[in-house]
């Protein structure tokens, strides 16, 4: 009697449900601590006569101008340049948070004319601006293109996109961007994801570790924290406070229809009632057949050409399939399954079934 008590707890322990534990940094950041995009607009010389065509892309030129003003050299009135191997490009930077001047970036640069190839170009020294306009970094370096092509006589192969490239460490700041992680007493916690369960448990895990009334969550995505005020606790406090386990709740029950591509995901909640569905394909077959209609000779006629359309609709019988309930997400897997749907058909049926309240789950369509 006994062994028997002690196996049936046993097995409640095994299959009780076991709360997903992550790391706190990985469902919150602290507020004000983020990177910031930066763009600037510059060329790309010595290229392989695969640059931009000046008279189509004539900012290539004037921008060209404008450089060689800037080192002294004047254009005759009335002459215009046409070369083909330089580039007129975007480029494109994150700058982390505490970046301070004189640490290395790495860049994005891509083509905004019509250049065939960015391959073994230079990047003349281009301004990084901020939002507020500012320059924050500057950039320059030799192009790495991830790819090749070649063409002659009509012909062309390319592999990889060739009128956009990287420099790493391409870039070098300039400027720091202050961040209010030093200010106050408090520090904000900002979730990634809005929910009430996540904000309970991230600020019941860092009250657990760091004294009671620490933390408070204010709503569904902003947890309040006490911090010390010295520089060097607050930092030790933020590497101890990011790594702490927040034992997470069950997300909510959700499926994501990608109607563009016809992808479906869904999480582990999603579970499925008892539901019975009928499903049949309808094919629409159109066939084309050209008549040539030839004249007698010595009629004066023409040949005339025709053709005849022949238009067939297939509809193939479906069955009415009984899918059980299931409260796992293998379970709904092995029940969809069974329809046979493609994926385009399985968009129509999840928010069929959705309709009819046999599917437990939230439906987002993106």
């Amino acid at each position: 009697m006994k062994f028997l008590q002690a196996l049936l707890l046993g097995l409640a322990i095994v299959l009780a449900p076991i709360a997903q534990a992550v790391r706190l940094k990985e469902v919150a950041a602290v507020a004000g601590v983020r990177s910031n995009p930066l763009t600037g607009y510059g060329l790309v010389v010595g290229l392989d006569g695969t640059g931009d065509q000046t008279t189509q892309a004539p900012f290539t030129g004037q921008s060209l101008t404008a450089m060689l003003q800037q080192f002294g050299v004047l254009l005759p009135q009335g002459v215009t340049m046409q070369p083909r191997n330089i580039a007129a490009v975007m480029v494109t930077a994150q700058l982390p948070p505490f970046a301070q001047p004189g640490q290395e970036l790495d860049i994005n640069v891509s083509s905004i004319g019509n250049a065939k190839s960015l391959r073994g170009g230079t990047l003349i020294a281009t301004p990084l601006r901020g939002a507020d306009g500012q320059i924050y970094a500057i950039a320059q370096g030799n192009l790495v293109v991830g790819g090749a092509g070649a063409s002659a006589g009509g012909s062309k192969v390319q592999i990889n996109h060739l009128s956009a490239g990287r420099i790493p460490s391409g870039a070098l700041v300039e400027r720091s961007v202050p961040t209010p992680i030093a200010q106050g007493d408090t520090l904000q916690f900002d979730l990634n994801s809005s929910d009430f369960a996540t904000a309970r448990a991230v600020a019941q895990a860092i009250n657990r570790a760091k004294g009671p009334g620490t933390a408070q969550a204010l709503d569904g995505r902003v947890v309040r924290v006490r911090a010390p005020s010295t520089p060097d606790e607050r930092v030790a406090f933020l590497a101890d406070v990011e790594n702490l386990n927040v034992d997470m709740a069950t997300p909510a029950a959700r499926v994501v229809i990608n109607a563009r591509t016809g992808s479906v995901v869904m999480n582990q909640a999603v579970t499925l009632a008892a539901c019975a569905v009928a499903h049949g394909s309808l094919s629409v077959t159109i066939s084309s057949t050209p008549v040539v209609s030839q004249p007698n000779a010595l009629s004066n006629g023409q040949t005339v050409v025709t053709e005849k359309a022949d238009i067939s609709i297939r509809q193939e019988p479906g069955s009415l399939i009984q899918l059980p309930a299931g409260a796992r997400l293998s379970d709904v897997v092995k029940a969809l399954n069974s329809l046979g749907a493609t994926p385009q058909d399985l968009l129509a049926i999840l928010q069929a079934m959705k309709s009819a309240g046999a599917l437990n789950a939230e439906l987002e369509v993106i």
